[in-house]
């Protein structure tokens, strides 16, 4: 049964595969994208998918933007949380804005798009929410302290909603990405990509359709029974 599916920061990198792996589980994908109207001009071009803009750190917006997407597609059974961004630094030079930023956009934004769809799907007795964490808010990471703690938190809220809307029907999931190979890791340099790939117990990068995979099971009717639960895909770099 298609759906209709809304994939933050979906036009590129791992929402871009998230994107086409639920366009081929038949379901009707909205891309929402922050800043980049060339690359999602690209996008819905090669793929289909219309993408929408807004800034999911936002309320407002969210709101806005959510109500728009329902009104031209129908109710929004699926949400992804994808959208995030990075402004790595020691605490000891990162500046608050740098700090807010990326707590506002990366969880900020989850907590936006779930008070813009939750309420529906928890009427309709149907729903899927699902949040992309990071290997880095589990284990943490040197340099990340406002990245870590946003994706930390994400797996916190996730818990906490699960149980939300367990009886509602409305599962609540994060998938944890280990280091995938994107434009942002790409953009790693050569020594420092090398010694990262050589603590990955599997021995390479993950690709972003690895990730789309752990969506496309966690927002189907076979997912129904896994709620609350954060899935590690990291080649096997954090295990506990």
């Amino acid at each position: 049964m298609g759906r209709v599916a809304i994939v933050t920061g979906g036009t590129r990198g791992i929402g871009e595969a998230i994107c086409k792996r639920l366009q081929r589980q038949g379901h009707t994908v909205i891309a929402n994208y922050a800043g980049n109207d060339e690359k999602a001009a690209a996008f819905t071009e090669a793929t289909g998918i219309p993408a929408r803009k807004w800034d999911v750190g936002d309320h407002e917006a969210c709101l806005a933007g959510c109500a728009a997407v329902e009104a031209e597609f129908g109710p929004v059974d699926i949400v992804v949380n994808n959208a995030g961004i990075t402004r790595d630094g020691t605490l000891h030079k990162m500046s608050f804005e740098d700090w807010n930023e990326v707590l506002r956009i990366n969880l900020g934004g989850c907590f936006n798009m779930a008070k813009a769809t939750f309420p529906g799907m928890r009427e309709r007795g149907w729903g899927r929410i699902v949040n992309i964490g990071s290997i880095n808010g589990q284990a943490g990471q040197y340099g990340q302290v406002n990245y870590a703690a946003a994706k930390s938190g994400i797996h916190g809220f996730t818990k906490a909603l699960a149980q939300e809307g367990a009886k509602f029907g409305v599962t609540v999931n994060a998938i944890a990405p280990g280091y995938i190979d994107t434009d942002m890791v790409a953009a790693v340099p050569a020594p420092v990509l090398e010694k990262i790939v050589a603590k990955i117990p599997v021995g390479r990068l993950g690709m972003a359709e690895e990730i789309a995979r752990g969506v496309a099971f966690l927002t189907s009717e076979n997912g129904g029974f896994m709620t609350g639960s954060t899935m590690s895909i990291n080649g096997g770099q954090h295990m506990y």
